[in-house]
């Protein structure tokens, strides 16, 4: 801490700071869980197929370079700035507080939507995997949808809050083994040679048979396959040497996410056949993964996939509740909120915030299930969920990725923090985040551009944006108490001044 920090508070005691305790695997498990690439290979090629055809691999090679553009912005800030509210901190501690908190309070909005739908995803996968051991049965015994969700709230709720080096650990061996199976499946697909009637066709990278508009729409769907690859910066102020691990971990995702989707997604392309059969029955696959495993491998492997893809949900869903908590924590601790949930258990999580998360996920659900909302149209109620509250998470995230690109900008070129940067990469620390702005905004547009129905899951994510903005504005006093707290916090020497004139005259009273 700097020497206008305050002295650190132990644990349990409002406004007490997490030890920086975790080491980079730690931080890069959170990120790869929240990802959850064997969620996106098992289910985000097929709406691509009727979009760009053969072309799923190309679109994807784009879409990494894309978020490459995102994610520079994000290593930019956390060489420098670190803070348990992700870009709640990274922005409060640049542009200023209100903007801060309306970038936090969009990405609070994405987790506990992801938190939402992964439970419910999990449920799904949960009776799949009990009818892949039904096989034959015309109608294969399934458990009610709800029955599942609550099994897995009650294990969420038990590791909830606690040492994040162990939910890490766990996040680390289920999407392991899911990673692992994909490698298996691929070399199982590379060593027959793809798809018979097609073979290992190349020209799925190039733009045979689609224009650029195509292509570019595919972008948006593939885009958000790398939703929450930022997960870690919530672990800025628990991880060691933050300011090195943090854009570390940033940069492993994105390395293993990007090669991985790559690759499993041109394995899936060949292994279905690039001909107008092999991309029909890619299309309308339920679940790829086991469905190439059962093919190139055998039944046995298509349920290992299946089994692989529910602890992948589960697991994505344990890390969004993590990263959900950490941002409730980081406003409670900072003024917005009840100050009972800016308290650290004394294992080291916010295990208040979590279980206030969990309370409105467990809630939610059970709404949709006693009313059947929302209807999306796949004919399984917990799927509808989950499509729902994951698209509405999309748009608030990208909101909060479009914040930060500003916030990455006006950090290199502002006079206030070159004593910070040095002054340095200017040019490159303005480009690529502009670059990256620019697809965040055609993301944003694709996803809300047809949407008439208020109550759409993209509208519904805006209202939750706009309603952070008349918050962020209307409450200044506080406004001025989180500029004060950012500035201890962030150990910026001077930027309390800069943010909060009424820094330099001592703590403000609480309200």
């Amino acid at each position: 801490m700097s020497a206008t920090a305050s002295p650190a508070k132990p644990s349990g005691a409002p406004g007490s700071a997490p030890r920086r305790a975790l080491p980079l695997w730690a931080a890069l498990a959170l990120s790869l869980a929240t990802v959850g690439p064997t969620l996106a290979m098992s289910g985000n090629g097929q709406g691509l197929v009727a979009i760009v055809g053969k072309s799923v691999p190309l679109v994807f090679v784009i879409g990494a370079i894309g978020v490459a553009l995102v994610g520079y912005g994000f290593m930019r800030l956390t060489r420098h700035l670190n803070h348990a509210g992700s870009a709640y901190g990274l922005i409060g501690g640049t542009i200023g507080p209100r903007t801060g908190f309306f970038a936090g309070w969009a990405m609070l909005g994405a987790y506990v939507g992801f938190s939402i739908g992964t439970l419910a995803l999990t449920a799904a996968f949960a009776n799949a995997l009990i009818a892949a051991f039904q096989p034959g049965a015309a109608h294969p015994f399934q458990l009610p949808w709800p029955v599942i969700m609550i099994v897995g709230a009650v294990g969420s709720f038990l590791l909830a809050g606690r040492d994040v080096a162990l939910i890490a650990k766990v996040l680390l061996v289920i999407e392991g083994v899911g990673i692992v199976a994909m490698i298996v499946l691929v070399i199982a697909i590379f060593g027959h040679g793809g798809a018979p009637a097609t073979g290992i066709d190349l020209s799925s990278f190039s733009f045979t048979g689609v224009d650029v508009g195509q292509v570019l729409s595919g972008v948006v769907a593939a885009f958000l396959s790398w939703a929450g690859f930022e997960a870690c910066a919530s672990l800025g102020e628990e991880t060691n040497n933050p300011k090195r691990n943090i854009p570390r971990a940033l940069f492993g995702t994105l390395i293993i996410t990007g090669v991985l989707f790559v690759v499993v997604m041109f394995a899936e392309t060949i292994g279905f056949g690039t001909d107008k059969a092999g991309l029909k029955a890619f299309g309308t696959s339920g679940n790829t993964l086991g469905d190439l495993g059962t093919q190139y491998i055998g039944p046995w492997f298509g349920v290992i996939a299946i089994f692989t893809a529910t602890c992948a949900a589960f697991g994505s869903h344990m890390a969004t509740v993590a990263t959900a908590s950490r941002m409730l924590y980081a406003f409670a601790r900072d003024g917005f909120g009840p100050r009972a949930l800016g308290v650290l258990h004394p294992k080291g999580g916010p295990r208040r915030a979590a279980w206030l998360v969990l309370g409105v996920v467990v809630i939610t659900l059970l709404i949709c299930a006693v009313t059947g909302w929302p209807v999306m149209g796949t004919g399984n109620a917990a799927i509808d969920a989950y499509f729902y509250f994951a698209i509405a998470g999309t748009v608030c995230l990208m909101v909060a990725y479009l914040m930060v690109e500003v916030a990455a900008v006006y950090f290199v070129n502002h006079r206030r923090f070159r004593v910070v940067h040095g002054g340095g990469g200017r040019v490159l620390g303005t480009v690529l985040p502009v670059l990256g702005a620019a697809v965040i905004a055609i993301v944003i547009w694709f996803n809300v551009k047809d949407s008439t129905d208020p109550s759409a899951a993209g509208i519904v994510a805006l209202l939750w944006c706009a309603l952070g903005l008349v918050l962020a504005l209307a409450a200044s006093r506080i406004a001025k108490r989180v500029g004060a707290s950012l500035a201890r916090e962030l150990e910026l020497p001077g930027l309390g001044k800069e943010l909060d004139p009424i820094h330099a005259t001592g703590p403000v009273s609480e309200a």
